[in-house]
C-alpha cells in the first residue's frame, strides 16, 4: 500500500516536498517512481528512482528544478519540487515497480504495479 501526501496551493517559484509512505512489502526491492495527471490529460511519469537510490530518471521539464530521493529505512520515497510553474498543477502518484537490484529505472506506466492515491498540486501564477 502507498500513501501519498504532501501536496498543496504554492505559488509560481515556490516549493513543495511530496512523500510516499509504503506499507505491507520490501520497500528496497521495488523501483519508486512518480507520476503525474493534469486536468484533461493522461498520466505522465515524472520522475524514478532505482532500488537502491543509486539511479534517477527525471523528464526533461522538470530536470534540475525536482529531486526524487528514497529512505529505505523508513519506507518511504519523496519529490522535492522547486521552481514550481503553474504547467506542473495535476495530481501527483506515487507507483512501486518490483525489480531486480540492476533494473534501470522504467519511465512506463504499465511497468509499475502498485499504485497510491494521488496528492494534489496547484500552482498558481
Amino acid at each position: 500500500q502507498l500513501q501519498a501526501s504532501g501536496g498543496g496551493l504554492v505559488q509560481a517559484g515556490g516549493s513543495l516536498r511530496l512523500s510516499c509512505a509504503a506499507s505491507g512489502g520490501t520497500f528496497s526491492r521495488y523501483t519508486m517512481g512518480w507520476f503525474r495527471q493534469a486536468p484533461g490529460k493522461g498520466r505522465e511519469f515524472v520522475a524514478g528512482i532505482s532500488r537502491s537510490g543509486s539511479r534517477t530518471y527525471y523528464i526533461d521539464s522538470v530536470k534540475g528544478r525536482f529531486s526524487i530521493s528514497r529512505d529505505n529505512a523508513k519506507n518511504t520515497v519523496y519529490l522535492e519540487m522547486n521552481s514550481l510553474k503553474p504547467e506542473d498543477t495535476a495530481v501527483y502518484y506515487c507507483a512501486a515497480e518490483h525489480t531486480i537490484l540492476t533494473a534501470p529505472v522504467s519511465y512506463r506506466l504499465s511497468d509499475y504495479e502498485y499504485w497510491g492515491q494521488g496528492t494534489q498540486v496547484t500552482v498558481s501564477s
